[in-house]
């Protein structure tokens, strides 16, 4: 499953968004907003105003979201 986080230094929701997703072992690639300005826009036309910004398959929120986070960790764990 391709999960992506959209973030940026000194956001503390991006920071224990990524420590949960890694202490339950989900793989996820990061997207630095500080380095890749232009995918703010991407994220602004989606609707989103706030980080991070975590997107999957089926799913995509912003702020940090113990909730769907867990939901994650089950998809990922029964391999969906």
């Amino acid at each position: 499953m391709m999960i992506t986080i959209y973030n940026k230094a000194g956001c503390a929701q991006c920071s224990a968004t990524e420590n949960v997703m890694n202490r339950m072992g989900i793989t996820y690639q990061l997207v630095d907003l500080d380095t890749r300005p232009d995918a703010i826009e991407q994220l602004q036309a989606l609707g989103f105003r706030q980080l991070p910004v975590v997107i999957t398959q089926d799913d995509r929120w912003s702020g940090f979201r113990p909730d769907k986070i867990a939901v994650l960790h089950h998809a990922v764990a029964a391999g969906a």
